[in-house]
């Protein structure tokens, strides 16, 4: 039942017949993740991408002085993963951790690659999955260079309203580039308006 999720989310960007959506979810594995546990940890070599089945996500890296920076969240039907790390199969350099109990459907590097050169489809999936990737990256890096902070948190609630109640503050604040007491104050401020 589980894996039809994944099935679903992917006919969305290329047409599957069952035989091609059962090779495809075959190669994914179900586990649960507790909330706190870390599914991908700085100099282990991330093996894995990840669809989120249930819960949500905190990927961070750590600066030397121990400042903390988020850098995504994932909640359900999206992916998570050091993608750097994932990709060139090295040392990750970022934290992944559960914020909630979670259910995750994850496929091994070795096996993705297997995907790819078994059927176009399956590639052409990927491929539409890293270029949506890095250009959400872009609008979110050009959006938070451009913008005020409070602009910053507007168009966060406006474009991701699933994900206010469930991500801490603390990790809002650190994905949206300010300190958690200025994130309040645009919260208070926004509250008083309403």
């Amino acid at each position: 039942m589980n894996k039809k999720k994944l099935i679903d989310y992917v006919q969305n960007f290329v047409s599957l017949e069952n035989d091609e959506a059962e090779q495809f979810v075959l190669n994914f594995e179900e586990v649960k993740v507790k909330k706190r546990q870390f599914i991908v940890q700085p100099n282990f070599t991330n093996k894995y991408r990840a669809f989120v089945l249930g819960g949500a996500f905190r990927t961070y890296a750590v600066t030397d002085d121990g400042q903390e920076h988020t850098l995504q969240f994932a909640i359900e039907n999206w992916w998570v993963s050091d993608f750097n790390s994932y990709i060139y199969q090295h040392p990750a350099r970022l934290f992944i951790v559960a914020l909630d109990d979670s259910i995750i459907l994850q496929i091994e590097y070795s096996k993705e690659q297997e995907l790819k050169k078994a059927n176009h489809k399956f590639e052409t999936f990927f491929r539409i999955m890293a270029e949506k990737g890095l250009a959400f990256e872009h609008r979110r890096i050009l959006f938070n260079l451009t913008h005020s902070a409070e602009a910053r948190y507007e168009n966060f609630l406006l474009n991701f309203p699933n994900f206010v109640q469930r991500v801490p503050q603390y990790a809002l604040a650190s994905y949206l580039g300010m300190s958690t007491e200025f994130l309040s104050r645009i919260r208070n401020k926004n509250t008083q308006k309403g």
